[in-house]
């Protein structure tokens, strides 16, 4: 399955360079709005430690990780929801996004403009949130004035989903993002076509100095304390620090840059751990002699479901699933000696894949 995340946020907090550091796609970048009009796709590999283990172990003629793809959506202004600023565009573009990556300013420096004229993230966050949630309530209305008249003639399917559509418009004209809705599962159907902005799973990455990496200040507090109660994760990254590990091409020379700034991991990881958690996903491997591949699939899918990633035949055909354990693998070296020792578990249908399984399909169409 594919993974799309749109980059948002207000002219010069640092998203255009956030974008250029992380993808092999280059944004142009610049010191005013609007420098990116049509939106830019990046396609990012996801590391996984896993892969390397296992290229080790089978020997593969290639290895394929799997892919997350960063849109880099031009600047939001206030207004965007009217126009403004090509608004209606850039909102477009926002709807075909599986997670939104909020860009928020949380630096000073007298150098770069900012357009509400100073640094302050949670109003930079409440700009974006209001244009987004006045463009869902355009839509929720819009949807309204369509079922009323059958709710109107006694329809009671649409009764009750004027009802979940009501429930959406007001928390929307309460000034909330439609995500931190408590919703029903029939409240989500009556959504389902509207795709709305502001119940896309949303991770805040706050842009700071290189000198706040690792300890953060005041804008950054201020963000976290604003934002405590959605369903959201803050992600604290330096696009300025990103921009330097992206001209390193050696691996070690990276790694010990990382360690100079006293980080663990680079932004990017950051960002794309961030993105599997919010966005629920997991990821499994298939193994053999002429690949090693990663698959992304939503957490709690059975074994059917997880096949049909690779091919719907393997799906619609699906007789069972052989699944080995990485600590196994590890253990005894090689498929064969994994099956003699009793370590190869063959799955039914019901088998809910864990993240990490080693998984070969058995299939008839």
């Amino acid at each position: 399955m594919g993974l799309r995340c749109g980059i948002v946020g207000l002219p010069n907090v640092g998203k255009s360079t956030l974008f250029n550091a992380i993808s092999s796609a280059k944004a142009e970048s610049a010191n005013y709005p609007f420098c990116t009009i049509e939106p830019n796709v990046g396609v990012v590999t996801v590391p996984d430690d896993r892969l390397q283990i296992l290229e080790e172990l089978v020997h593969p003629e290639r290895v394929l990780p799997t892919i997350i793809e960063f849109v880099d959506i031009a600047g939001l202004v206030k207004g965007a929801s009217k126009g403004e600023g090509l608004g209606n565009k850039f909102l477009a573009n926002i709807r075909e996004v599986d997670a939104i990556i909020h860009v928020i300013r949380c630096f000073d420096d007298p150098n770069i403009v900012h357009v509400a004229g100073g640094v302050d993230p949670v109003f930079d966050k409440d700009v974006i949130d209001t244009e987004l949630q006045i463009k869902d309530l355009e839509s929720v209305d819009k949807k309204i004035q369509k079922v009323e008249r059958t709710a109107k003639a006694g329809d009671a399917k649409a009764k009750k989903e004027l009802a979940s559509l009501q429930k959406f418009k007001a928390h929307l004209e309460d000034g909330k993002n439609a995500r931190s809705l408590d919703v029903t599962e029939e409240d989500l159907e009556a959504v389902e076509d509207l795709k709305l902005l502001t119940i896309k799973p949303v991770i805040y990455a706050a842009n700071v100095d290189e000198a706040s990496i690792n300890s953060g200040n005041q804008f950054v507090d201020a963000l976290k304390e604003h934002v405590k109660d959605e369903n959201a994760e803050v992600v604290v990254i330096s696009a300025a620090i990103e921009s330097q590990i992206a001209e390193i091409e050696d691996e070690e020379e990276k790694q010990m840059f990382l360690e100079e700034y006293g980080l663990k991991e680079s932004g990017l990881n950051k960002l794309i751990r961030a993105s599997y958690s919010i966005l629920n996903l997991i990821t499994y491997f298939t193994a053999g002699v002429k690949e090693v591949r990663a698959w992304t699939i939503q957490k709690g899918w059975k074994a059917p479901a997880a096949a049909g990633v690779i091919h719907s035949d393997f799906e619609k055909g699906f007789i069972r699933a052989e699944v080995i354990k990485l600590k196994d693998y590890q253990e005894f070296k090689s498929e064969a000696k994994i099956k003699e020792a009793g370590k190869m578990a063959v799955e039914g249908k019901e088998y809910v894949v864990q993240d990490g399984d080693i998984m070969h399909f058995r299939f008839n169409v």
